[in-house]
């Protein structure tokens, strides 16, 4: 999936894109001392190092998440701090410089880094996917150059691929591709460097991705964004006007015809796996902050007959955060199960994977999504109960959690996860692939 024919053009542009953009968001950044954290310090090695730098990214997230999600600026000192810390490059290969980790480690990573910040925990796992399009898709030498060229660079990829809207239009135009169209959601396009293009060739139903760099006269961001949660993904509308791709540049094209695989259909798979994760990751920090407000905060209630000193003794208390812990562990517990299945397949051979292992695979990930989705929902809610009035403060902020859960765990339907389930479970049937399954 090169760029364009003249690679190292496209190449220069995207990263000079790059490079105007990491100078404004490492200004940003620098004001707070964050992007120097890392100046000097040893590259993470293992999936337990990189799991560690997920960690203090979380926890300079976590400082100011609030403050952020009410100004509503778009996260460039964030995506700033995500390439200091390396994360942007965790699933590049190591010869060209990135973390050569396997999606096992990057969905931990996900749900890490949105235990302090749910936005950006999102944003990095959109990045995840759409830096692997290429694999999924492409041939061996567009995968090359595509990963080249985004993990020495420290680039980051948004997407414009929202299949409830019409597809772009790809018109041919000798040996040029020329993409038009409208997207009613573009997650991290604004703060992105490289941006991922799905449309349907004119008078075909032939769908063609490709990678184009972001700061270019033809994507024009509606800056639209303007929602319940997930404020800082920006996730708003993009205008697609007559972008041109080298028939090079058209992913896993060969002499102009695709070269199918299973493999291709594992998009959706990893990607609603990405979105359980970082639900676990809103999860979690929800309890984590309600946690601390309790221990430090939280008044007893004394009008019970079993009165206490602290909140943290009383009965209904303890019993409320074991019940939600409880939860989320066996959560995340499937999601660790079900993210090691899929690792293993996106990182074998990719002519090994058939239709059936695929299916089942996305059932699993249905299994979980559907789990976090319910239990998280809950524990961003009862917190509420465990915590007192006062923390229903806006001061205090624990809205946040449900705000974020609610409003991505909205993207499709939790309705129809149950049913995959269950048609397996009773029919032994699997789904077929689609853009939502």
């Amino acid at each position: 999936m090169t760029l364009t024919n003249d690679a190292p053009t496209a190449a220069s542009r995207a990263a000079s894109a790059a490079d105007t953009t990491s100078t404004t968001a490492s200004a940003a950044a620098n004001a707070a001392g964050l992007t120097d954290r890392w100046r000097g310090a040893a590259r993470p090695e293992t999936s337990a190092d990189w799991i560690a730098r997920a960690g203090e990214v979380a926890d300079i997230l976590r400082i100011d998440a609030l403050e952020r999600d009410r100004e509503g600026a778009a996260p460039h000192a964030e995506v700033a701090l995500l390439k200091a810390s390396g994360l942007v490059t965790l699933l590049g290969p190591a010869a060209f410089g990135g973390g050569g980790q396997t999606w096992e480690t990057a969905y931990t990573v996900i749900r890490t880094v949105a235990r302090g910040d749910g936005s950006i925990g999102q944003l990095l796992g959109y990045h995840y996917l759409w830096a692997w399009a290429a694999r999924l898709v492409a041939t061996e030498e567009q995968i090359a150059a595509v990963e080249q060229l985004y993990t020495e660079n420290t680039l980051l990829f948004g997407g414009a691929v929202n299949p409830r809207d019409s597809d772009l239009t790809i018109v041919e135009d000798g040996d040029q591709l020329v993409f038009t169209g409208h997207k009613s959601f573009s997650t991290g396009g604004v703060v992105s460097d490289l941006t991922v293009l799905e449309g349907v060739l004119q008078g075909t139903e032939t769908h063609i991705f490709a990678i184009v760099p972001t700061d270019q006269p033809g994507i024009v961001f509606g800056n639209d964004w303007d929602s319940l949660g997930q404020r800082l993904t920006e996730s708003g509308s993009v205008e697609i006007r007559d972008v041109r791709v080298d028939w090079a540049s058209a992913a896993g094209f060969v002499g102009r015809v695709f070269q199918p695989l299973v493999y291709n259909t594992l998009n959706v798979p990893t990607i609603q796996l990405v979105f359980a994760n970082f639900y676990q990751g809103i999860a979690e920090g929800a309890l984590q902050a309600a946690s601390a407000y309790t221990r430090t905060n939280s008044r007893a209630w004394p009008y019970g007959g079993d009165n206490k000193q602290r909140a943290s003794e009383e009965a209904y208390v303890l019993d409320g955060y074991g019940e939600l812990a409880s939860k989320l562990w066996a959560d995340e517990a499937l999601l660790d199960a079900v993210g090691r299945e899929i690792s293993e397949v996106l990182h074998a051979p990719r002519e090994e994977l058939t239709e059936r292992r695929r299916g089942e695979i996305a059932v699993r990930i249905a299994a979980a999504k559907l789990r976090i989705i319910e239990d998280g929902l809950e524990t961003a809610t009862k917190v509420f109960e465990l915590t007192g009035a006062r923390a229903s403060a806006s001061s205090v902020g624990l809205d946040i959690f449900w705000r974020n859960l609610r409003t991505h765990s909205l993207h499709d339907p939790v309705a129809y996860k149950k049913r995959e389930v269950g048609q397996y479970v009773l029919l032994n049937e699997v789904p077929e692939p689609s853009w939502y399954t």
